[in-house]
């Protein structure tokens, strides 16, 4: 099995009961970078509100203003060639002097846009929805062309092995373990009832397990699927869950595993109209074979990136923006019932969560164009699936992501064996307000393909699934939403870095609480998902994280 796919519905995949009773894949990379080494190379900036927001949850250090820089510090920017930046008009909002000038991610917009992306940004500034904000600067609203994780120079891929450079390889303080499994984190009590991180103990690839001394910390940065696994085989976590599983508990730390957010989504297929193509033209495999060679000989080409286009949108619904009253309605007819009941973690994250969305100005979804059909009808778990070209004809999708869910999952480890995949449960859907919000933005879809010049690059009327013809009615949509849902891949939250009291896992120093040297630093320790993909926020943290441990 490849690495970082899954190829049937598994166990530790939990059926979700919101959503038609599907297991959802939640593929990941294993190897030296990993996930960054297979996503979409999306450079997506979170919107300022969403820092302020941390920084709110008792988080000093990392509100906006603290963040700003971080957001430029992880990567170099290439501006693209003269043709594409006047093709996307990206003069009008993308400032080179904004961007990162000497970080290790190299960021571009290689040249491998079409007249889809033109159009799409021509139509959404027909709606009204494009102003000239540069995306880095977290005020974002409207459409716009991100860049993408690829070198400019060289049209390779740029992702988090990036930091593992040659220069850095050579350092005298440094091994990399390839092919070794972390089994547990090594953690003693001092005297003041602290716990201690020793070292590590890991499995080899000859099975062999050994004891790795830690002279100053241990930090872990697994991911927000296995950074909480490690913490509860290494004995902190539930206590109850730990004693099933015959784990000496360490630190009882109820909040491992904890507040999982991820990014759903849900896309519909558009048949394109005749004259035009899309990327499903990669069916045939003469094609592939000479877009494959045309890269490798120019580095250049259609496989020298996805050319995605993306908005930024407020809550909107069939005929537009909702006005201010009737999101207040909403507001109050979802989330004021019972809120007294909940976790007071939860009671903050939604305060704050209702703020973004009463302000107008803030993002509650963000709508992304792919050049290709995609499938996530019931029974679909796997990328191949998701991937397949099994519709006759090209299509392209229009995906629509909601940015700040309310519902809450979790990640727990299934038994004592770190070989055992932890059991993940994204509970998409599970808060009303979710397919509320999600459906409202579908059912946007309309006004979006029915605009000029997008519209005349579509066939009209042909869209799968069939019963996705026309948005008016939102019970018909959110049906159509539970059918077509999907992870964008964001998981988050699940070692929340927020105060014990509010079930947190690691402070603002990003250390697990009740330790002296275990840190945490991945996107698990997200204590609110973010606007947009995360895979620039991400990288932020880990920039703000090796500040904190060098001490600056």
């Amino acid at each position: 099995m490849p690495h970082g796919t899954i190829s049937h519905p598994g166990r530790w995949l939990t059926v979700q009961v919101h959503v038609n009773q599907r297991q959802i894949a939640q593929p990941r990379g294993r190897m030296v970078g990993g996930t960054s080494a297979m996503n979409f190379s999306v450079i997506m900036y979170p919107s300022e509100a969403n820092f302020a927001a941390w920084k709110s949850l008792g988080n000093q250090g990392w509100g906006p203003q603290d963040m700003a820089p971080y957001l430029k510090k992880f990567h170099t920017y290439t501006p693209p060639g003269p043709e594409t930046a006047k093709y996307l008009s990206l003069d009008r909002y993308m400032k080179q002097e904004n961007q990162g000038a000497d970080g290790p991610v190299p960021v571009t917009l290689p040249d491998v846009y079409g007249v889809f992306n033109k159009a799409w940004d021509e139509s959404f500034e027909r709606l009204g929805w494009h102003n000239d904000v540069d995306p880095i600067s977290g005020r974002k609203v409207g459409t716009f062309t991100a860049p993408l994780s690829v070198d400019g120079t060289t049209g390779r891929r740029g992702y988090a092995a990036a930091y593992y450079s040659p220069e850095v390889a050579q350092r005298p303080n440094l091994d990399l373990l390839a092919e070794t499994l972390v089994e547990r984190v090594l953690l003693t009590k001092d005297a003041d009832g602290q716990a201690v991180a020793t070292g590590v103990q890991v499995r080899t690839k000859n099975e062999e397990s050994r004891q790795i001394s830690a002279t100053r910390e241990v930090i872990i940065c697994a991911g927000s699927l296995n950074s909480p696994q490690l913490l509860e085989l290494s004995g902190i976590g539930q206590r109850e869950l730990l004693e099933k599983h015959n784990i000496p508990v360490i630190i009882d730390q109820p909040g491992v595993g904890e507040n999982l957010q991820d990014h759903c989504l849900a896309g519909i297929n558009f048949e394109v109209a005749d004259g035009q193509v899309s990327g499903d033209i990669m069916r045939d495999p003469t094609i592939v074979q000479s877009l494959i060679q045309l890269y490798e000989d120019t580095r250049g080409g259609p496989l020298a990136g996805t050319p995605i286009s993306v908005a930024y949108l407020p809550l909107v619904g069939h005929d537009g923006q909702l006005s201010n009253e009737r999101v207040r309605e909403l507001l109050t007819q979802y989330l004021d019932q019972g809120l007294e009941d909940l976790p007071l973690a939860q009671q903050k994250q939604f305060a704050l969560q209702r703020e973004l969305l009463e302000d107008g100005s803030n993002a509650s979804s963000e709508y992304m164009f792919l050049p290709f059909q995609t499938h996530m009808q019931s029974g679909k778990t796997t990328m191949a699936d998701l991937f397949a070209k099994s519709l006759p004809g090209n299509y392209i999708t229009i995906l629509v992501m909601h940015n700040h869910p309310f519902s809450r999952g979790s990640v727990h480890i299934r038994s004592g064996s770190p070989e055992d995949r932890p059991s993940i449960d994204p509970n998409y859907l599970s808060h009303p307000l979710d397919i509320e919000i999600l459906a409202r933005h579908v059912q946007y879809l309309d006004q979006i393909v029915a605009t000029a010049p997008f519209a005349g690059l579509l066939k009209p009327n042909s869209r799968q699934p069939e019963q996705a013809v026309d948005f008016k009615d939102l019970e018909k949509t959110k049906e159509i939403v539970r059918e077509r849902l999907f992870t964008c891949f964001h998981p988050s939250g699940t070692c929340a870095m927020m105060p014990v009291e509010l079930g947190g896992v690691v402070d603002a120093q990003l250390r697990v609480h009740g330790t002296r040297n275990l840190r945490v630093v991945d996107a698990s320790i997200f204590p609110l998902e973010p606007t947009g993909n995360i895979q620039a926020t991400t990288y932020a943290v880990a920039e703000r994280a090796a500040d904190l441990i060098r001490g600056i």
